[in-house]
């Protein structure tokens, strides 16, 4: 238990303003593996923290050499859900890497605001310069829906 409360508090660390906001972590089960440096939340999975809500079947968390403050990547998979106050988006899989700031949602992704929907295979999303990028790939196409305010 000691070790698992600071892999808690960076999951999701966006940026140093945001560190202090805690991150709630609810699953059906939770293993951590220290030998392989992750840790597994599974079963209905829910992370909330500072306005963003994830949902999933299944969260993985790789660490590095650093231990759990050392966050390599988190991956969503199983019917991922992200909500912010602003927006809400699904797809199948969603990986997190802390150290470049990108979010890549596949598999189906949909993301609705109240401008409209954006449908397509992938979506990426760079936190540090706040960008996003939809692809269509693979015979993909990327469709939207648009409601002029």
């Amino acid at each position: 238990m000691k070790r698992l409360l600071p892999l808690l508090a960076t999951l999701l660390l966006v940026s140093p303003a945001v560190a202090v906001e805690p991150v709630k972590v609810t699953a059906n089960d939770m293993t951590v593996d220290e030998k392989n440096n992750n840790a597994v939340f599974a079963g209905e999975v829910i992370i909330t923290r500072a306005g963003l809500t994830i949902w999933a079947d299944k969260v993985v968390v790789l660490y590095g050499s650093g231990g759990e403050s050392d966050i390599d990547s988190l991956t969503a998979t199983g019917k991922v859900r992200i909500k912010t106050p602003t927006q809400d988006a699904t797809g199948g899989k969603a990986v997190y890497n802390p150290d470049t700031m990108i979010v890549r949602l596949t598999e189906n992704v949909t993301v609705r605001n109240a401008q409209g929907e954006v449908n397509g295979p992938e979506l990426t999303i760079n936190l540090k310069d706040d960008s996003s990028t939809f692809r269509g790939g693979d015979g993909g196409r990327v469709t939207g829906v648009f409601t002029p305010q």
